[in-house]
């Protein structure tokens, strides 16, 4: 009988350094209610606290509506330029939150409205994009919740393009999930997040992620007010290292002030850029594994990363590091080039730090009539 099993393969790295070296990384006390920090390149949530509470989805409503407007130009259906007429309905907008002052009847280009989302958090411009690209916004706001679904978000809800009013919620972790793809997926329009002022209509809008003037380094997102002004700062920062670019994602909710969100996301940032290290653990098709094939052409399949696969680690933890691949077994053909078969756990001591997918690097077809049978023979007895 047929039984899956795991099988373990385990892969020690070979360094030069002082095994001495100290592996604890102390978080920092920041002055808010919650937070995270992410490694955008690695995907990696280096420190966070409380990221799994369901707060307001005002932030990452104002996120996935940009996300959705950027998916819409991308595929051509909206341009920057585009001319719109600003709906009617737009004159009992009620929300509550900061606004661009957009007027039934008048126009604004799409590049307009996104500066005004995005720079100024304007709920009026979030409603009119969301009827853009949806022609209402019920419908939109399924697209959003859609989007969620498929990005992973698994404790988010979407009721409103702009994140006011009842029935929305969502959690750091799904913030920080949103935003990375926002990051990797649309770099063509990730500029409009590090505009530091706009004028529309006379009126003068200055962003409120003061860290666009504080850090060089600090390239966008968000800054969102929630009930009871509890502020939260979205903020990304890249670096150059000797393997290229570093991002870095904050994230900070439940400051008291302004100040005290720039403040607080700044410490946090630096503190991710001074206490780890971003390395490179497997070069694209490097091979990490020949597990055993069952009903193939051949019996091993060399299996490895389809690109060059970083992380990031705490400093001076490299001679810890170890990692496990873990597999769903048996592998059985046929198996095509770029399937996944496992998942490598990278642990320092026994923590794992990250969870990275595992590919085939060669197509494996099935073998003959004879070789299937006996195949099938031998696992009867696994």
């Amino acid at each position: 009988m047929r039984k899956n099993f795991l099988s373990v393969c385990i892969l020690f790295f070979l360094v030069l350094v002082n095994p001495t070296s100290s592996l604890a990384v102390t978080t920092p006390a920041l002055g808010a209610k919650s937070w995270l920090l992410m490694d955008v390149v690695s995907n990696q949530v280096l420190a966070s606290r409380h990221a799994e509470e369901k707060t307001t989805a005002r932030a990452a409503s104002k996120l996935m509506t940009t996300y959705l407007v950027f998916g819409a130009l991308k595929e051509g259906r909206l341009s920057l330029k585009q001319s719109v007429v600003i709906p009617e309905k737009i004159a009992v907008l009620n929300s509550g939150g900061s606004r661009m002052f957009l007027q039934a009847g008048g126009k604004a280009t799409v590049q307009e409205l996104l500066y005004g989302l995005i720079v100024h958090d304007a709920d009026d411009a979030a409603l009119v994009l969301s009827l853009v690209v949806s022609g209402d916004e019920k419908r939109f706001v399924e697209l959003m919740n859609q989007e969620s679904l498929r990005l992973g978000m698994k404790s988010t809800l979407y009721a409103s393009p702009f994140g006011s009013g009842k029935g929305g919620y969502s959690t750091l972790s799904d913030l920080a999930v949103l935003a990375a793809n926002v990051i990797r997926e649309y770099p063509a329009y990730y500029f409009n997040f590090s505009v530091r002022e706009l004028t529309y209509n006379s009126i003068r809008m200055r962003n409120p992620n003061r860290l666009l003037w504080l850090d060089p380094a600090v390239d966008g997102l968000m800054a969102t007010n929630g009930s009871g002004q509890s502020y939260m700062l979205v903020a990304s920062a890249r670096r150059h290292s000797a393997l290229g670019e570093r991002r870095l994602l904050s994230i900070v909710s439940g400051a008291v002030s302004d100040q005290a969100r720039t403040q607080e996301s700044l410490k946090l940032l630096n503190w991710g850029f001074q206490n780890f290290d971003m390395i490179r653990l497997f070069e694209k098709d490097q091979i990490v594994a020949k597990p055993e094939v069952w009903k193939g052409s051949s019996g091993n399949m060399e299996v490895g990363f389809i690109e060059d696969t970083y992380i990031s680690i705490p400093k001076g933890a490299v001679p810890r590091l170890r990692s496990v691949l873990v597999r769903n077994d048996p592998l059985i053909a046929p198996i095509d080039e770029g399937a996944r078969i496992g998942t490598l756990k990278v642990m320092i001591e026994n923590k794992v730090i990250a969870e990275l997918p595992v590919f085939a690097l060669e197509q494996i077809n099935v073998a003959s009539f004879l070789g299937r049978l006996w195949d099938t023979i031998c696992l009867w007895f696994k």
